[in-house]
């Protein structure tokens, strides 16, 4: 959904090198009005699932050479920028151990030609059980997949610091257009 950026400078980190591993979940520091919570969690690089290639504004891009048990749930087919609405939708996301589940959301706008490359669409969170968890968006769920309609539509970027309930998305066709472009 975004890159990796240096917390200092704001600038995006060059990436040398880097292994796709799995990741558990451990707990939560829950988002509140003013400061934005964090997923906290460790990596398992006991099995290497794939390579990460290029960091760049849109996200974090590699290859899986070995998916293995790694992949959670049937491919999906994309939506187009066109085809996403305001309204219902669904996040897919770890907040607890090493399994994600899906959390209702709503589209509250989606920003068409808005001049941002990860910043498409207004989201909120609606789901009572992620609330209660996490209190809305917490730094860490970057990258957790949207989903309208069956669709991937986007990726989760960013959380209004000032109401953790409501963040950004990225349209997944943005995301696939910086994939194509810095993976040839």
């Amino acid at each position: 959904g975004h890159g990796i950026c240096d917390v200092d400078t704001g600038a995006i980190m060059p990436m040398l090198s880097g292994s796709i591993v799995r990741a558990s979940i451990d707990d939560i520091i829950p988002g509140r009005k003013g400061t934005p919570g964090e997923l906290i969690g460790s990596f398992d690089n006991s099995i290497i699932y794939g390579s990460l290639l290029c960091n760049t504004p849109t996200g974090v891009y590699g290859v899986m050479d070995n998916p293995g048990s790694f992949a959670v749930g049937e491919p999906v087919e994309t939506a187009s920028a066109s085809e996403i609405r305001e309204g219902k939708a669904y996040i897919l996301s770890c907040v607890s151990g090493t399994t994600p589940k899906q959390y209702e959301i709503e589209i509250t706008r989606v920003l068409r030609g808005s001049g941002y490359s990860s910043k498409n669409m207004v989201i909120r969170i609606t789901d009572k059980e992620l609330l209660a968890q996490s209190g809305g968006i917490v730094q860490g769920m970057s990258g957790s997949p949207i989903l309208q309609d069956g669709r991937l539509v986007g990726a989760v970027t960013h959380v209004l610091v000032n109401d953790p309930t409501s963040g950004f998305g990225i349209f997944i066709e943005n995301m696939l257009g910086e994939m194509q472009k810095n993976l040839q």
